[in-house]
């Protein structure tokens, strides 16, 4: 059985020359082709393809939405999106709709069919501006932690306070004086934008 794909895409001339591409090549079919997002949202949730390429900025319901919409109706088909945008907007919101893949509009026909073909088979194709993008992003997110914003001598002092250690105990122990701790201490409370020692605790391991 070839892969059932459909295409939603206002220009014609691109809505065209995908589907010749997609129906001329083996392996491959395209028969739901539209024009704008409101007409997707009818005639895909009726097609039921596999695959679907979809444009952003369509008249009407833009693509990102018409991808929140039947994805809910058809969790099986994949999402494709075919776009000439790169800013991170559009990627994220893309992927938070449901779509699973995206790729530019100047990416060659025998690289687009590989795209359909992997997202068909359960991989996220996208192109490697975009995955670049992705990878970024995930990584500034993923080791950002409210305690990263201390300096050592902060993090050893909070993990003091976490101990139940008196401001005393913990200058002793540093050998720092009891106004430096509490200097320090109030540094703490305010990178972390708490008000006292429970909750600066609770802020800064929260997530450990």
């Amino acid at each position: 059985m070839p892969i059932k794909v459909a295409i939603a895409e206002d220009i014609d001339d691109i809505r065209n020359g995908l589907q010749l591409i997609i129906n001329s090549t083996e392996g491959y079919s395209c028969d739901c082709v539209c024009k704008n997002g409101n007409e997707a949202i009818e005639k895909i949730a009726q097609n039921k393809p596999d695959v679907v390429l979809m444009d952003i900025n369509m008249p009407g319901i833009n693509g990102v939405e018409a991808v929140r919409i039947l994805k809910q109706q058809l969790p099986a088909t994949q999402f494709l999106m075919c776009t000439v945008y790169e800013e991170d907007e559009h990627i994220f919101d893309s992927l938070k709709a449901g779509a699973t893949g995206y790729i530019l509009k100047k990416t060659q026909p025998a690289k687009l069919l590989e795209a359909i073909t992997e997202i068909y088979n359960g991989g996220s194709p996208m192109s490697s501006t975009i995955a670049r993008k992705v990878m970024v992003s995930f990584a500034d997110n993923k080791v950002k932690q409210p305690i990263d914003d201390l300096t050592e001598r902060e993090k050893e002092i909070l993990n003091q306070l976490a101990r139940g250690m008196q401001y005393k105990a913990i200058a002793a122990q540093l050998s720092l004086s009891v106004e430096t701790v509490r200097t320090h201490i109030r540094n703490i409370y305010e990178k972390l934008q708490v008000h006292n020692k429970q909750e600066a605790i609770q802020k800064a391991y929260s997530n450990e």
